[in-house]
C-alpha cells in the first residue's frame, strides 16, 4: 500500500475512534472561536438564528474515499436564550473545492428561519439543493437585514490556520448521526427529539450549550 494512501486511511480511523465527549469538546473549542470579539462573524447574528451546527476539525484528506466527510453537532433555540440538547449530525458528499486544505478547518452554519429549522429537523437534506446556504456576512458592523435574514435557509462560516476562510458546501448533505447519539445519551434518539427541546442535555454537554446561552444572551 502506498505510504499516502496509509496515511490518509489511518487519519480516518483515528476520525472515527474520538468519542461523542470529546468531540463535543473539539465542537466547543470551535465554537468559542467563532463566537469570540475576534470573530468576523456579526455581533448579534447568533441572537437571530434558529439553530447552529457546528463541524470541528474536517480533514480533506478524510474526503477521497466517499466516507464521512466529517462529525459534529447541532443545537437550536428553545427560547431566547437557552438551547436545546445537541443532536449529532454527519456532514458528507459534494464538493468542498480547494478551500479546504490539508490542515484542519472548523465549519458552523447558522440556520436563520423557521424553513431552515425545518430541513434540520429531518433525518437527512442537501445544502443548496434542498436549502439554500451561502457564505455569511462577515464584519462586527454588518447590516443584519431583517428581510436577507430571513430569506437566507443557512450562513456558513470556516476557520483554517487561524483564519477566516470561505468554504463552499453546494450539494453536501447533512444527516443524522444515529450511532454517535446513541453513545452520546445511552440509547436511540432522534434528531428531531434532541433539537425540539424533549431530551434532557447530556453531562457532556455541559460546556457547549453554557457558551451557546452566554454568546445568544449577549447577542440579543
Amino acid at each position: 500500500m502506498k505510504p499516502l494512501l496509509m496515511f490518509l486511511l489511518a487519519g480516518i480511523a483515528c476520525a472515527q475512534e474520538v468519542n461523542p465527549d470529546k468531540r463535543l469538546e473539539h465542537a466547543t473549542d470551535a465554537m468559542r472561536v467563532f463566537l469570540s470579539p475576534d470573530s468576523n462573524i456579526p455581533l448579534g447574528l447568533i441572537g437571530k438564528a434558529q439553530c447552529v451546527v457546528v463541524m470541528p476539525r474536517l480533514m480533506k484528506g478524510a474526503f477521497l474515499f466517499g466516507g464521512k466527510y466529517g462529525r459534529g453537532f447541532a443545537a437550536c433555540r428553545k427560547t431566547a436564550t437557552t438551547w436545546s440538547s445537541p443532536a449529532a449530525i454527519a456532514i458528507e458528499g459534494g464538493s468542498f473545492g480547494p478551500q479546504l486544505g490539508g490542515s484542519a478547518t472548523d465549519l458552523i452554519m447558522l440556520v436563520m428561519n423557521q424553513g431552515g429549522m425545518a430541513r434540520l429537523l429531518s433525518d437527512k437534506f442537501t445544502l443548496g439543493g434542498e436549502i439554500a446556504i451561502v457564505q455569511g456576512p462577515t464584519g462586527k458592523d454588518a447590516s443584519l437585514n431583517t428581510d436577507v435574514l430571513m430569506r437566507a435557509g443557512m450562513f456558513s462560516y470556516s476557520r483554517a490556520k487561524g483564519l477566516f476562510v470561505g468554504l463552499s458546501l453546494e450539494g453536501a448533505t447533512l444527516r443524522t448521526d444515529g450511532g454517535e447519539n446513541k453513545k452520546l445519551y445511552g440509547h436511540d434518539v432522534g434528531n428531531r427529539d434532541i433539537l425540539m427541546g424533549k431530551v434532557p442535555p447530556p453531562k457532556g454537554a455541559r460546556a457547549f450549550l453554557a457558551l451557546l446561552n452566554k454568546r445568544a444572551r449577549k447577542g440579543k
